[in-house]
């Protein structure tokens, strides 16, 4: 396993941590839109709190380690490597906390090009361990608004992770399907558990709508994301979310191999 000073580098070194790629132009706006309450960026999560855009920067500056100057609106978005460390350590404690209980767990994403193959490889540990992943509602259709209009897409699951695909998409488990923010999948994933009479997930893990979603249904949930993603962040505050790890959500696919790794040997699931 990396060790944390190894990790820490290689966050910095993929971008992963420190500057990243998402401009602090994109954050600002989802700020803005986040505190106007606009669906595509609450993603889920019905806030109980009032936030205004000040609060949300301050909320982010602390939760991600990003500029807490309201003044500051142009360049990159800075990432603390120290918080997304400490967050790692803490998602990998949900992990093994399920992983003793042997629960039940579901894994969704909505970066299927970037983060399957982090999840499937908690997905495939945490099922070693004697824990259920469940794959309930496989093949169903979602309608979901996108600033193209109303879109259908079909609920499909890749290496024991739900995600959604264009219709015309292949499928057969393949590693393709659609970038999405909605939490429209994984309430018609979590319907169609409830109506089955099958087991419930006792731990959702994801990013995006997969984590907003669950977690404003009182499912614990802990997932992944970036700076531009307040909704995240604002159920973790609100108590909503469990897990928030603060990381650029869209690098190489590969350089998030080195975190799994580091994750499932905390989570003492390592095989």
């Amino acid at each position: 396993m990396l060790s944390t000073g190894a990790l820490r580098a290689h966050l910095l070194a993929a971008r992963l941590a420190g500057p990243v790629a998402t401009s602090r132009e994109e954050s600002l706006r989802s700020y803005r839109l986040f505190a106007a309450r606009d669906p595509r960026v609450l993603i889920g999560i019905d806030p109980e709190w009032s936030w205004n855009e000040r609060d949300l920067i301050g909320l982010m500056a602390d939760k991600c380690g990003v500029s807490g100057d309201p003044r500051h609106t142009s360049g990159h978005d800075v990432i603390d490597p120290e918080r997304t460390l400490v967050a790692l350590d803490a998602f990998a404690e949900r992990l093994a906390a399920v992983a003793q209980r042997k629960g039940a767990v579901l894994l969704g994403t909505g970066h299927p090009h970037r983060l399957l193959g982090f999840y499937a490889a908690i997905a495939d540990a945490l099922s070693a361990a004697g824990c259920t992943v469940l794959t309930p509602a496989h093949g169903r259709c979602v309608d979901i608004t996108t600033r193209f209009g109303l879109r259908t897409y079909n609920l499909d699951y890749a290496r024991g992770v739900a995600l959604v695909r264009e219709p015309d998409a292949k499928s057969s488990g393949c590693e393709t399907g659609a970038h999405s923010h909605s939490p429209l999948p994984v309430r018609t994933v979590l319907a169609a558990a409830a109506e089955s009479g099958g087991p419930l997930p006792e731990l959702v893990v994801g990013d995006h709508g997969w984590v907003c979603g669950a977690g404003q249904l009182g499912f614990e949930a802990i997932g992944l994301a970036d700076t531009d993603d307040p909704a995240l962040f604002v159920g973790e505050a609100e108590g909503a979310v469990s897990v928030v790890v603060p990381l650029d959500d869209a690098v190489r696919s590969d350089y998030y191999l080195p975190l799994t790794r580091y994750v499932l040997n905390r989570a003492c699931l390592s095989q």
